[in-house]
């Protein structure tokens, strides 16, 4: 089993390490250090190998993994269970990874602070539960629980 002759790259191109693709010069970050002054992998298979070394630094999960989690919920966000799941949601304290949520059930949790009291709070008044003190005594409030 002998390894396929790598394709010739005419002027101006330059034959991809990573997807084994001859594209044009504008398809490559520069490096100055190259003898071509050109990375090794094209561009787009430099963001697919940043993207999966993000999951795994970020998050301690393969691609497929996350995959594995999003196709668990029908590809669905696990909390509002409409808009496609793509983000890894984690705890900042303990670094573990609850899921995979749409970008504003993400950003919204992250916004509230993680914090499930918040949260309960935004729930309740969500529900026309709004905070309403009782009078006790003449300008003494009892705040609700």
């Amino acid at each position: 089993m002998g390894s396929q002759p790598r394709p010739t790259a005419g002027d101006g191109y330059k034959y991809c390490l990573g997807c084994g693709e001859v594209k044009p010069h504008d398809e490559w970050h520069r490096n100055k250090s190259a003898v071509d002054g050109l990375a090794t992998r094209c561009k787009a298979c430099r963001v697919v190998d940043g993207r999966i070394g993000h999951l795994k630094r970020a998050y301690g999960v393969t691609e497929a993994q996350r995959d594995e989690m999003i196709a668990a919920r029908g590809g669905l966000c696990r909390i509002c269970l409409k808009a496609p799941a793509a983000h890894v949601d984690h705890c900042h304290e303990t670094g573990r990874v609850r899921g995979v949520l749409c970008f504003n059930c993400n950003t919204a949790i992250g916004l509230l602070g993680d914090d499930p009291g918040t949260i309960q709070r935004a729930i309740s008044y969500l529900e026309g539960n709004a905070w309403k003190p009782t009078i006790v005594a003449q300008g003494v409030y009892r705040q609700p629980s």
